[in-house]
Protein backbone atom coordinates (compact mmCIF):
# COMPACT_ATOMS: atom_id res chain seq x y z
CA UNK A 1 0.00 0.00 0.00
CA UNK A 2 1.55 3.38 -0.69
CA UNK A 3 1.74 6.57 1.15
CA UNK A 4 -1.37 8.17 -1.60
CA UNK A 5 -3.48 4.49 -1.10
CA UNK A 6 -2.85 4.98 3.00
CA UNK A 7 -4.64 8.49 3.10
CA UNK A 8 -7.24 7.50 -0.09
CA UNK A 9 -6.26 10.10 -2.62
CA UNK A 10 -5.89 6.90 -4.76
CA UNK A 11 -9.88 6.43 -6.03
CA UNK A 12 -10.80 10.33 -6.25
CA UNK A 13 -14.32 11.22 -8.08
CA UNK A 14 -15.14 15.02 -9.44
CA UNK A 15 -17.27 15.19 -6.30
CA UNK A 16 -14.12 14.72 -4.07
CA UNK A 17 -12.28 17.11 -5.76
CA UNK A 18 -15.03 19.33 -5.60
CA UNK A 19 -15.34 18.74 -1.78
CA UNK A 20 -11.73 19.74 -1.55
CA UNK A 21 -11.90 22.94 -3.20
CA UNK A 22 -15.28 24.18 -1.34
CA UNK A 23 -12.99 23.30 1.79
CA UNK A 24 -10.05 25.05 0.55
CA UNK A 25 -12.54 28.31 -0.19
CA UNK A 26 -14.15 28.23 2.77
CA UNK A 27 -10.89 28.02 4.85
CA UNK A 28 -9.15 31.13 2.72
CA UNK A 29 -12.60 32.77 3.37
CA UNK A 30 -12.54 32.23 7.16
CA UNK A 31 -8.70 33.26 7.09
CA UNK A 32 -9.48 36.66 4.86
CA UNK A 33 -11.95 36.99 7.65
CA UNK A 34 -10.24 37.06 10.58
CA UNK A 35 -6.87 37.81 8.98
CA UNK A 36 -5.22 40.36 11.72
CA UNK A 37 -7.71 39.70 14.99
CA UNK A 38 -6.46 37.84 18.02
CA UNK A 39 -8.46 35.24 16.82
CA UNK A 40 -6.07 33.86 14.16
CA UNK A 41 -4.13 32.09 16.23
CA UNK A 42 -7.34 30.56 17.80
CA UNK A 43 -7.90 29.40 14.07
CA UNK A 44 -4.74 28.03 13.20
CA UNK A 45 -4.72 26.15 16.22
CA UNK A 46 -7.85 24.53 15.24
CA UNK A 47 -6.42 23.90 11.57
CA UNK A 48 -3.60 21.48 13.33
CA UNK A 49 -5.96 19.59 15.41
CA UNK A 50 -7.53 18.66 12.10
CA UNK A 51 -5.05 17.55 10.40
CA UNK A 52 -4.14 15.31 13.34
CA UNK A 53 -7.38 14.71 13.19
CA UNK A 54 -7.21 13.32 9.85
CA UNK A 55 -4.06 11.67 10.19
CA UNK A 56 -4.74 9.18 13.15
CA UNK A 57 -8.31 8.54 11.44
CA UNK A 58 -6.08 7.47 8.24
CA UNK A 59 -3.35 5.60 10.51
CA UNK A 60 -6.28 3.62 12.39
CA UNK A 61 -5.14 4.69 15.43
CA UNK A 62 -7.89 3.96 17.61
CA UNK A 63 -7.38 5.46 20.86
CA UNK A 64 -5.79 8.98 19.33
CA UNK A 65 -8.73 9.36 17.00
CA UNK A 66 -11.40 8.69 19.76
CA UNK A 67 -9.63 11.29 21.52
CA UNK A 68 -9.36 13.91 18.92
CA UNK A 69 -13.32 13.33 17.98
CA UNK A 70 -14.27 13.82 21.69
CA UNK A 71 -11.55 17.41 21.67
CA UNK A 72 -13.67 18.54 18.37
CA UNK A 73 -17.35 17.74 20.16
CA UNK A 74 -16.39 19.61 22.98
CA UNK A 75 -14.98 22.16 20.47
CA UNK A 76 -17.60 23.22 18.88
CA UNK A 77 -19.26 24.66 21.53
CA UNK A 78 -16.29 26.56 22.82
CA UNK A 79 -15.82 28.07 19.07
CA UNK A 80 -19.22 29.25 19.12
CA UNK A 81 -18.58 31.07 22.78
CA UNK A 82 -14.76 32.06 21.71
CA UNK A 83 -15.41 33.62 18.17
CA UNK A 84 -18.86 35.07 19.12
CA UNK A 85 -17.81 38.86 18.22
CA UNK A 86 -16.04 37.95 14.91
CA UNK A 87 -20.05 35.58 14.37
CA UNK A 88 -21.84 38.27 15.33
CA UNK A 89 -19.28 40.54 12.54
CA UNK A 90 -19.66 38.95 9.99
CA UNK A 91 -23.41 37.76 10.17
CA UNK A 92 -24.01 41.95 10.42
CA UNK A 93 -21.82 42.05 7.32
CA UNK A 94 -23.32 39.55 5.46
CA UNK A 95 -26.77 41.45 6.33
CA UNK A 96 -25.70 44.88 5.30
CA UNK A 97 -24.20 43.48 2.22
CA UNK A 98 -27.75 42.25 1.03
CA UNK A 99 -29.23 45.30 2.35
CA UNK A 100 -27.39 47.17 0.08
CA UNK A 101 -27.96 44.65 -2.86
CA UNK A 102 -31.89 45.86 -2.14
CA UNK A 103 -31.34 49.28 -0.91
CA UNK A 104 -33.57 50.06 -4.39
CA UNK A 105 -36.68 48.39 -3.38
CA UNK A 106 -38.63 51.03 -1.75
CA UNK A 107 -40.63 48.54 0.37
CA UNK A 108 -37.51 47.17 1.82
CA UNK A 109 -35.76 50.17 1.97
CA UNK A 110 -38.86 51.57 4.47
CA UNK A 111 -38.99 48.95 6.62
CA UNK A 112 -35.04 48.89 6.62
CA UNK A 113 -34.82 52.58 7.64
CA UNK A 114 -37.32 51.18 10.79
CA UNK A 115 -39.21 54.71 10.74
CA UNK A 116 -36.38 57.25 11.54
CA UNK A 117 -36.50 60.57 10.66
CA UNK A 118 -34.14 61.84 8.04
CA UNK A 119 -31.47 64.61 9.28
CA UNK A 120 -32.38 66.73 6.84
CA UNK A 121 -29.66 69.51 4.89
CA UNK A 122 -29.62 71.56 8.27
CA UNK A 123 -28.70 69.09 10.48
CA UNK A 124 -26.21 68.09 8.37
CA UNK A 125 -24.88 71.60 8.56
CA UNK A 126 -25.07 71.56 12.03
CA UNK A 127 -22.88 68.49 12.83
CA UNK A 128 -20.35 69.51 9.70
CA UNK A 129 -19.84 72.78 11.23
CA UNK A 130 -19.76 71.84 14.80
CA UNK A 131 -16.61 69.11 13.40
CA UNK A 132 -15.12 71.94 11.42
CA UNK A 133 -14.88 74.07 14.74
CA UNK A 134 -13.58 71.03 17.06
CA UNK A 135 -11.00 69.88 14.56
CA UNK A 136 -9.71 74.10 14.64
CA UNK A 137 -9.88 74.23 18.43
CA UNK A 138 -8.39 70.07 18.38
CA UNK A 139 -11.42 68.78 20.64
CA UNK A 140 -11.62 65.08 20.60
CA UNK A 141 -14.93 64.18 19.68
CA UNK A 142 -16.58 60.75 18.66
CA UNK A 143 -20.18 61.15 17.18
CA UNK A 144 -22.31 57.85 16.00
CA UNK A 145 -25.10 57.36 13.92
CA UNK A 146 -26.99 54.36 14.19
CA UNK A 147 -28.81 53.15 10.86
CA UNK A 148 -30.88 49.84 10.68
CA UNK A 149 -29.17 48.19 13.86
CA UNK A 150 -30.15 49.41 17.44
CA UNK A 151 -27.85 50.89 19.72
CA UNK A 152 -30.13 50.66 22.59
CA UNK A 153 -27.68 48.74 24.46
CA UNK A 154 -24.83 51.48 23.48
CA UNK A 155 -27.39 53.94 24.63
CA UNK A 156 -27.82 52.21 27.71
CA UNK A 157 -24.46 52.98 29.15
CA UNK A 158 -24.34 57.12 28.97
CA UNK A 159 -26.60 59.44 29.73
CA UNK A 160 -29.83 60.57 27.90
CA UNK A 161 -30.03 63.75 26.77
CA UNK A 162 -32.71 63.52 23.83
CA UNK A 163 -32.15 67.30 22.31
CA UNK A 164 -32.44 69.39 19.05
CA UNK A 165 -28.70 69.04 16.88
CA UNK A 166 -27.17 72.46 17.40
CA UNK A 167 -23.19 73.23 16.69
CA UNK A 168 -23.17 74.75 20.07
CA UNK A 169 -24.46 72.04 21.94
CA UNK A 170 -22.35 69.16 20.22
CA UNK A 171 -19.34 71.79 20.85
CA UNK A 172 -20.56 72.06 24.87
CA UNK A 173 -20.76 68.15 25.06
CA UNK A 174 -16.92 67.48 23.81
CA UNK A 175 -15.87 69.99 25.93
CA UNK A 176 -12.79 69.30 28.19
CA UNK A 177 -14.16 70.34 31.04
CA UNK A 178 -17.78 69.36 30.22
CA UNK A 179 -19.08 65.73 32.35
CA UNK A 180 -20.64 64.48 29.57
CA UNK A 181 -16.88 65.15 26.96
CA UNK A 182 -15.35 61.80 27.61
CA UNK A 183 -17.35 59.32 25.95
CA UNK A 184 -19.58 59.03 22.35
CA UNK A 185 -22.36 60.79 21.59
CA UNK A 186 -25.12 58.93 19.42
CA UNK A 187 -27.21 60.84 17.19
CA UNK A 188 -30.44 59.69 15.31
CA UNK A 189 -32.22 61.73 12.57
CA UNK A 190 -32.72 64.95 14.21
CA UNK A 191 -31.78 64.71 17.53
CA UNK A 192 -28.87 64.08 20.22
CA UNK A 193 -29.65 60.59 21.89
CA UNK A 194 -27.46 60.40 24.45
CA UNK A 195 -24.09 61.22 25.43
CA UNK A 196 -21.26 59.85 27.32
CA UNK A 197 -21.70 56.68 25.95
CA UNK A 198 -19.64 53.80 25.97
CA UNK A 199 -18.32 51.87 22.85
CA UNK A 200 -16.67 48.20 22.58
CA UNK A 201 -13.34 48.17 21.24
CA UNK A 202 -12.11 46.34 18.01
CA UNK A 203 -9.85 43.47 18.88
CA UNK A 204 -7.74 44.43 15.35
CA UNK A 205 -4.24 44.65 15.65
CA UNK A 206 -3.56 46.20 11.78
CA UNK A 207 -4.82 49.14 12.56
CA UNK A 208 -3.09 52.48 11.45
CA UNK A 209 -0.24 53.52 14.64
CA UNK A 210 -1.91 56.83 14.53
CA UNK A 211 -4.93 55.72 16.03
CA UNK A 212 -6.36 56.77 19.51
CA UNK A 213 -8.85 55.07 21.69
CA UNK A 214 -11.58 56.93 19.92
CA UNK A 215 -10.63 56.06 16.72
CA UNK A 216 -10.32 52.57 18.00
CA UNK A 217 -13.95 52.31 19.87
CA UNK A 218 -15.13 54.00 16.23
CA UNK A 219 -13.84 50.56 14.63
CA UNK A 220 -15.03 48.45 17.54
CA UNK A 221 -19.23 49.87 16.95
CA UNK A 222 -18.63 49.76 13.34
CA UNK A 223 -17.91 46.27 13.29
CA UNK A 224 -20.90 45.17 15.06
CA UNK A 225 -23.16 47.46 13.85
CA UNK A 226 -23.99 49.12 10.70
CA UNK A 227 -23.24 52.80 12.48
CA UNK A 228 -21.52 55.52 11.16
CA UNK A 229 -19.09 57.37 13.42
CA UNK A 230 -17.33 60.86 13.21
CA UNK A 231 -13.77 60.99 15.16
CA UNK A 232 -12.35 64.55 15.47
CA UNK A 233 -8.80 63.68 17.05
CA UNK A 234 -7.46 65.53 20.03
CA UNK A 235 -3.86 65.32 18.72
CA UNK A 236 -3.88 66.36 15.38
CA UNK A 237 -7.30 67.63 15.00
CA UNK A 238 -8.33 65.64 11.63
CA UNK A 239 -11.75 64.18 11.32
CA UNK A 240 -12.15 60.59 9.96
CA UNK A 241 -15.28 58.61 8.93
CA UNK A 242 -15.27 55.43 9.64
CA UNK A 243 -18.35 52.95 8.58
CA UNK A 244 -17.97 48.54 8.23
CA UNK A 245 -14.85 48.87 10.37
CA UNK A 246 -13.20 50.83 7.75
CA UNK A 247 -11.94 54.46 7.77
CA UNK A 248 -12.13 57.43 6.16
CA UNK A 249 -9.67 60.65 6.30
CA UNK A 250 -11.72 63.96 5.86
CA UNK A 251 -9.82 66.53 3.57
CA UNK A 252 -12.67 69.39 3.78
CA UNK A 253 -15.66 69.59 5.60
CA UNK A 254 -17.84 69.42 2.42
CA UNK A 255 -16.64 65.74 2.18
CA UNK A 256 -18.22 65.14 5.26
CA UNK A 257 -21.13 66.56 4.08
CA UNK A 258 -20.96 64.52 1.18
CA UNK A 259 -20.94 61.50 3.41
CA UNK A 260 -23.63 62.08 5.58
CA UNK A 261 -25.97 62.98 2.63
CA UNK A 262 -25.44 59.95 1.29
CA UNK A 263 -25.95 57.79 4.55
CA UNK A 264 -29.37 59.46 4.60
CA UNK A 265 -30.07 58.84 0.45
Amino acid sequence: MTTLALFGFLNMSLADILDILLVAVIIYLIFMWIRGSAAISIFFAIISLYVIRVIVSSLNMRMMNAMMETVTDVGVLALIIIFQPEIRRFLISLGNRYRTVYADNALLKKILKNGRDKMGNDVVQEITEACRSMSETRTGALIVFPYANSLNDIIDTGDKVDALINRRIIMNLFFKNSPLHDGAVIIDGRRIVAARCTLPITERTDIPAQYGMRHKAAIGISEATDAGVIVVSEETGNITWFKDGEGTKINNINELKLILDRQEA
